[in-house]
């Protein structure tokens, strides 16, 4: 069986980043590994521990809830590997995703990579679902890591000074 991104008419190319977005949240309802249990985003605080792929447990030191327009995608249950996403997720196409399987190698040549959701779009299992009203929900640290929600292993980025002066 062969991906379903071979042979399309832009194969080989990947869409421009969007730079003008440093972090774009995860959507109100995501549910993230803490160190009391899987929580949803919303109810987190400045203080809760949330776990991390590349530093354990680590503080939560900012949290802010913004509502946006944005373009939207949609990446079906278990289509980044067996468990992953563990259902169907949306998610902001600027959201950046570490991906571990063929697609780090295909569009990387790596065989990881973080990249934005919407770079990952096939249309068969990671759709767009066009231009959403979403409640999102964006988290403070002191450094960037790669946190666990809804069974994908999303990047956070470090807070900047404006992000740490508005908590």
């Amino acid at each position: 069986m062969k991906p379903n991104t071979v042979g399309r008419d832009i194969s080989g190319q990947m869409p421009p980043l969007r730079t003008e977005i440093a972090h774009t949240g995860l959507v109100a309802g995501s549910i993230l590994l803490t160190a009391d249990g899987e929580i949803p985003v919303e109810y987190l605080s400045p203080g809760d521990r949330i776990i991390t792929r590349n530093a354990g447990l680590v503080p939560l030191r900012a949290v802010e809830s913004i509502r946006v327009t944005q373009e939207a995608v949609k990446i079906a249950a278990g289509s980044l590997g067996d468990t992953k996403p563990t259902h169907h997720v949306m998610l902001p196409a600027a959201q950046m995703v570490l991906i571990r399987d063929w697609r780090a190698q295909a569009l990387r040549g790596a065989s990881q990579a973080v990249m934005p959701a919407g770079c990952l779009i096939d249309d068969e299992f990671i759709t767009s679902l066009g231009m959403r009203e979403m409640t999102l929900v964006r988290l403070g640290f002191d450094a960037p890591y790669v946190i666990y929600a809804d069974g994908l292993e999303l990047s956070v980025p470090a807070m900047t000074k404006a992000t740490a002066v508005a908590a």
